[in-house]
């Protein structure tokens, strides 16, 4: 019975994890206004889950930034400034600088051919106009690189400030001409980790988060 329980509990959280990126998923790219209400039932709908596992979902999106729960009111799409946007960035620089040096210290072989096919893939799909492929490889990108900094804390910070930023930065990365720019600035970054250089992984990603807050600056 124990073990039918377990994978009760395994399945439920694997549903709430999937509902939960979903959502995430629907706020960055936009397709929920700042301000905007998530009613549980509709969410529920949209996403053929329980209210239990959608009010679960904005629970974990609430801890996050990404969205407000209002007393008595439910839950609405946190509207994040142009310039929290940027705060954010400035901070997200140092920290995902220190990951990109420590991946840069630390990477294998079997990871520097990962980080290679990230680079190609990157390069391919700006060059076809593939803008949804190559947000979702940048996403990756940060992820691994993340995740192969083993730097806990550090990685645990830029999970949150990453979600709070990036709905500003999709809008930049939907730009066909600053895609053109910003893939070079990602192939900078993974060639210094590649050739496991701390120093000039570090700077790489400084210099690209400096280029994308001055970007942010000059949207409409």
């Amino acid at each position: 019975m124990s073990t039918i329980v377990q994978d009760a509990d395994t399945a439920a959280e694997e549903s709430e994890q999937k509902v939960t990126d979903l959502i995430r998923g629907a706020i960055v790219r936009g397709e929920y206004a700042p301000n905007q209400r998530l009613i549980e039932a509709d969410l529920s709908d949209t996403f053929a889950a329980s209210r239990a596992t959608v009010r679960t979902a904005l629970l974990e999106l609430a801890n996050e930034g990404l969205v407000e729960r209002l007393p008595n009111k439910g839950s609405r799409v946190r509207a994040i400034s142009l310039d929290e946007a940027i705060e954010i960035l400035e901070v997200r620089i140092g920290v995902e600088g220190l990951c990109a040096a420590k991946t840069a210290a630390s990477v294998t072989d079997e990871d520097i051919a990962e980080f290679m096919d990230l680079r190609q893939g990157m390069i391919d799909a700006v060059a076809e106009g593939d803008l949804v492929e190559y947000s979702r490889l940048n996403q990756l990108l940060d992820q691994r690189v993340r995740t192969l900094s083993h730097h806990t804390t550090a990685a645990e910070v830029l999970a949150r400030l990453h979600a709070q930023s990036v709905r500003h930065q999709f809008k930049l990365s939907s730009r066909p001409q600053r895609a053109k720019v910003s893939v070079l600035e990602h192939v900078a970054i993974i060639d210094a980790i590649a050739a496991r250089d701390p120093d000039a992984a570090e700077l790489a990603v400084r210099e690209h988060l400096l280029r994308v807050i001055d970007a942010l600056r000059d949207l409409p």
